[in-house]
């Protein structure tokens, strides 16, 4: 009666929680002592309610009985059924106090918060990385394990994020989703179409401490500065050049391999690379850009325009 009452007179010594029924608070004191009477027979888990254990149960056993009206999406507890709905209803209760930004877990609302005050509580043991998330820890530890379980079915390519692998199938299927506002380009992730909006705006926040070139990516600055210290760590394993772009060493091992994928559509010419193609392509459009100075004749390249300058001497 004491349900319908309203009545609860067992008191929690440990807090300020009270319950109608003593079974209610012997189980609640579990919380207090730290004790988990009950155990999964399956894995190493345990748990202080006999409730919390039987829907664990249906992780090992795959049952997910609480069905979406919405779509086909099942889960195994009704709350996170009702967290789900929400993404149908568009409801997002939990209000960042910081900014615009809503949630609709509470939970979601607690890591986001974390953003504004620069917490981050879990601490990676095998380096000085800290993270907001044990979710960024976990996957941050890939990184140390090497551990890459997410696998591309049409290449040998692994990834240690679900994300990457996502943005990689790109590559195979061609798709570039995110468009240019301002020109005609469009690109796989977000990351790059960013980076090309700084053509767009001139912007380039980057700057060279020795020089007065700026540069709209961090990459792109850092690669230059190896012209400043003559750095080339890229080393070709067939002969003694190097580089300092990975790119540059790719480039040039074609000149060892024989390899010239850019192929013309006209003639059987070939070339190392899209620069030679697009030079050799003028010969086909009868444009001659490189003229003498001396007797404006037109050349197709440079290198013709020099030995042509070698007759005027």
């Amino acid at each position: 009666m004491m349900v319908h009452s309203g009545e609860k007179p067992h008191r929690c010594t440990q807090c300020v929680k009270s319950f109608s029924l003593a079974y209610t608070l012997k189980t609640h004191m579990l919380v207090h002592s730290g004790e988990e009477g009950y155990w999964c027979t399956l894995c190493v888990k345990s748990f202080n309610r006999a409730d919390n254990l039987k829907t664990h149960m249906m992780v090992h056993s795959g049952e997910k009985p609480h069905h979406c009206t919405q779509c086909i999406k099942t889960f195994n507890r009704a709350d996170t059924l009702q967290t789900h709905m929400m993404v149908h209803s568009g409801g997002n209760p939990y209000q960042c106090t910081q900014c615009v930004k809503s949630f609709n877990q509470a939970a979601n609302l607690k890591n986001h918060m974390m953003v504004h005050s620069g917490e981050k509580p879990h601490h990676c043991t095998q380096c000085v990385k800290s993270f907001n998330q044990t979710s960024s820890l976990r996957t941050h530890m890939m990184v140390h394990s090497r551990e890459k379980p997410h696998l591309c079915t049409q290449c040998k390519k692994s990834f240690n994020r679900a994300t990457h692998l996502k943005t990689h199938m790109l590559v195979h299927t061609g798709e570039k989703p995110h468009q240019c506002t301002q020109c005609v380009k469009s690109f796989k992730d977000t990351s790059n179409l960013k980076k090309h909006m700084m053509v767009h705006n001139m912007e380039k926040p980057h700057q060279c401490s020795q020089c007065v070139k700026t540069f709209n990516q961090a990459s792109h600055l850092k690669t230059h500065m190896m012209v400043h210290s003559g750095e080339k760590p890229h080393q070709c394993t067939q002969c003694v050049k190097s580089f300092n772009q990975a790119s540059s060493l790719r480039t040039h091992m074609m000149v060892h391999s024989g390899e010239k994928p850019h192929k013309c559509k006209i003639y059987t010419y070939s070339s190392i690379t899209a620069g030679e193609l697009r030079k050799h392509q003028t010969i086909h459009k009868g444009v001659k850009p490189y003229n003498c100075e001396l007797c404006e004749k037109g050349f197709v390249a440079n290198s013709l325009l020099r030995k042509h300058g070698l007759t005027h001497i």
